[in-house]
């Protein structure tokens, strides 16, 4: 999917796993929830998604084992209820305002044939619909017709990722330091 906005903003968003979540629809009451950052949310940070998958509870630990910025990232399951998941989302740059991102997941069934057999006929096609549902929520969150849901506009977040590029920080470093810089600045002022 093309999404009309910089690579820089959409890599950013989907480095920060959590974001997920936002991707699915409500009543899925899908959670991503990161427990051991490192790198930045690069290699080796783990997080714990769970939620609702056509009515039945599903939980599982992934970590992320490739972190290309505004290329590449790929994160598989270390513990839940599959044989293996790996997720890749990939992006590549079409113009300066626009991206290109793909989501795959990668997975097997546990129960042999029979957990073959299920996903055929179910699970497969409810997984493509989320992915596909999700990246069509995640253009409009980016083109500007969505909502931000760490609860700050668009706007702003497009001033906080400038600042990030210019200090060459994490988001997150970003917004302290820009904190800071103001509580120096009132400081000075007094």
């Amino acid at each position: 999917m093309t999404i009309n906005a910089p690579i820089s903003e959409v890599f950013t968003y989907f480095a920060r796993p959590e974001h997920m979540a936002d991707q699915f629809p409500e009543n899925m009451g899908l959670s991503v929830i990161p427990i051991e950052v490192k790198n930045g949310f690069g290699v080796g940070t783990i997080f714990r998604i769970s939620g609702d998958f056509d009515g039945k509870r599903l939980e599982w630990d992934c970590e992320t084992t490739e972190y290309i910025p505004h290329r590449k990232i790929v994160a598989k399951m270390i513990e839940g209820p599959f044989k293996s998941w790996i997720i890749t989302v990939n992006f590549e740059p079409v113009k300066e305002k626009e991206t290109k991102t793909s989501i795959g997941v990668d997975y097997d069934m546990p129960m042999g044939p029979l957990g073959g057999f299920i996903d055929k006929i179910k699970l497969k096609k409810i997984a493509e619909r989320g992915i596909e549902n999700g990246l069509y929520r995640v253009k409009a969150l980016l083109e500007g017709t969505g909502s931000i849901p760490v609860y700050i506009t668009l706007n702003a977040y497009r001033e906080i990722l400038k600042e990030k590029e210019k200090a060459k920080l994490s988001v997150s470093e970003t917004i302290i330091k820009i904190i800071k810089d103001h509580q120096i600045e009132k400081v000075a002022q007094q």
